[in-house]
């Protein structure tokens, strides 16, 4: 198995690198970290970035995050360009993993029309009947509106059997090798993916953190525009605290078996 590493999106917010700790001293640089994991099965896809239906119609991904983000809309940076970069045809992604279904994850997913695409059934369920005005805001329901193949995972039937996370498999058969980790908070259905990656584990938190500094054992400084942004867009704010707080313990205590990325780290992307 043969995991890459893609950016699929470069975002800059206002700020620079002493609010949100990357990028230049006045326009910040957030990155949209995606796998790809070529395998028995084809090719596995872990989140998308923006898709291609996203540069032909950039207000498919909304006023707030087209403001506050600002993203940089580049065809050579979506996934299916990334993925026939390196060689391969974007037929044979069968499945797309998704942490959640923010738009800078889930708007690729078009351009993938005959992949399955996993996520939590509590994510799913957020997305296609918003329960408060704050998910009628983040979601963008043109980004499936191709009639996506979902296939939904129901956290409760997920055991603690991972480093006392619970998790469950993505494909049946393949539990030792691709898994779905709950990390609820920043949304309703958030989660991790979790892949074996030869003796060592590769851990994609999504959104559940956002900083290398948030997960480092020693404690390092947080840039203070990203912490405050995460709470700002929390959907259970308390939640997505205590997950933070065993992420930090997972790489506290199993750093040697356990190798943790987020979404939007540049540095850790580099």
């Amino acid at each position: 198995m043969t995991v890459h590493h893609l950016d699929c999106a470069t975002m800059c917010p206002l700020g620079g690198r002493r609010l949100i700790g990357s990028g230049g001293p006045l326009v910040g640089r957030l990155s949209a970290h995606c796998l790809l994991v070529e395998g028995d099965r084809g090719l596995l896809l872990v989140d998308t970035g923006f898709g291609t239906g996203d540069l032909a119609d950039p207000r498919r991904l909304g006023r707030t995050l087209r403001w506050a983000a600002r993203p940089r809309l580049d065809a050579a940076a979506t996934a299916v360009r990334r993925i026939r970069a390196l060689g391969h045809d974007p037929r044979d992604v069968r499945h797309i993993v998704l942490t959640h279904l923010d738009p800078d994850h889930a708007g690729g997913i078009g351009d993938f029309p005959h992949a399955r695409i996993h996520v939590l059934a509590d994510e799913l369920r957020a997305a296609l009947a918003p329960a408060n005005r704050a998910e009628r805001d983040r979601y963008r329901s043109a980004q499936w509106a191709h009639g996506p193949h979902w296939a939904e995972h129901r956290p409760d039937a997920a055991d603690e059997s991972w480093y006392g996370f619970r998790a469950l498999p993505v494909l049946p058969g393949d539990a030792p090798d691709f898994l779905l980790v709950p990390l609820p908070g920043h949304t309703r259905g958030h989660c991790g993916v979790a892949v074996r990656d030869a003796d060592r584990w590769l851990l994609h938190c999504g959104d559940a953190y956002f900083s290398h500094a948030d997960v480092d054992p020693a404690g390092l400084r947080r840039p203070p525009g990203l912490t405050a942004f995460q709470r700002l867009v929390a959907a259970d704010n308390p939640t997505r605290l205590a997950n933070l707080s065993r992420l930090r313990e997972l790489r506290r205590n199993h750093d040697a078996e356990v190798r943790l990325i987020c979404a939007h780290d540049p540095a850790e992307l580099d």
